[in-house]
């Protein structure tokens, strides 16, 4: 069944998509990611605070999924949350990113996930910024960066 997200065109747009949704195996998946990608992305691991990639990353452009490269969050939805992890105030489009209850390790929070191959990303919180009150709290080990300037690379082969 296809994912209906959205994709960037070859003009470097976003667009709405029904795209093919991302399933492997564990060999395919830990071929293809780091040990330590593979242990948060798909193991639903937490990378240690203030050790992420990406967290003081401050370049234009867009966080995508490290799986399937599915948009997730854009640099201007990025803010400083002083939590060690990137943090987000909004996903690029609402439907790139899904929610799940996530009761592990005596909590109750909400897992966020790549809508296209179910990456474990981090959790969203209601303590976040305006205008949209949340923070997605996510892992840089699930994300890769795309300047803006290359945003086309990221069309879906016809």
């Amino acid at each position: 069944m296809p994912a209906r997200v959205h994709v960037y065109d070859r003009q470097g747009k976003l667009t709405p998509a029904a795209v093919t949704r991302v399933e492997k195996t564990d060999a395919e998946w830990r071929a293809q990611l780091t040990p330590q990608q593979y242990h948060v992305a798909r193991g639903k691991g937490t990378e240690r605070a203030f050790c992420g990639t990406l967290l003081d990353n401050k370049r234009d452009g867009v966080y995508v999924c490290v799986c399937c490269r599915l948009p997730l969050f854009a640099s201007s939805g990025k803010f400083d949350s002083g939590t060690g992890w990137p943090s987000f105030f909004q996903p690029v489009v609402e439907g790139n990113v899904a929610t799940e209850t996530d009761r592990g390790h005596g909590m109750v929070r909400t897992e966020i996930l790549c809508a296209r191959c179910d990456c474990h990303l981090g959790h969203v919180f209601p303590d976040g910024p305006r205008p949209t009150g949340l923070r997605f709290c996510v892992n840089s080990e699930s994300l890769d960066f795309v300047d803006a300037a290359d945003l086309a690379s990221l069309a879906e082969a016809e």
